[in-house]
């Protein structure tokens, strides 16, 4: 998937069209082990760079999603904060945290690719 990129923080961010998908990658979920809570940015919240988005917390630590970029949120899965574990269980698809139009164009380009995290994350 060329179209999704990720951060060393285990973040991955999948662009469609002009619109990005957030959520945390199968690396993160499984060291956080079972998520518990979720809290997600309000719907229209201007979001600055490393500004911090959502937190997540599971029965091992308690964490949170940032931006390395500027953005604005337009939707959020609320099926995850009535159903967290639906991050565990599919961390790259229903488990999505929410999804925000970039400030800039080429926001994405300095983030990694697919195989660029797996070497990072392997060591």
């Amino acid at each position: 998937m060329s179209n999704v990129k990720y951060t060393k923080s285990h973040e991955w961010f999948r662009a469609e069209g002009d619109l990005v998908t957030v959520g945390i990658t199968d690396f993160a979920q499984s060291q956080l082990g079972d998520v518990v809570f979720v809290e997600l940015p309000e719907a229209e919240r201007g979001l600055e760079a490393d500004e911090e988005a959502a937190v997540i917390e599971s029965v091992k630590a308690a964490g949170d999603i940032s931006l390395p970029f500027a953005a604005t949120v337009v939707e959020v899965n609320s099926a995850i904060e009535e159903t967290p574990e639906l991050v565990n269980e599919d961390p790259e698809g229903e488990g999505w945290f929410f999804r925000v139009r970039l400030e800039e164009a080429g926001a994405l380009d300095t983030l990694m690719s697919a195989e660029e995290y797996a070497e990072q994350a392997e060591g």
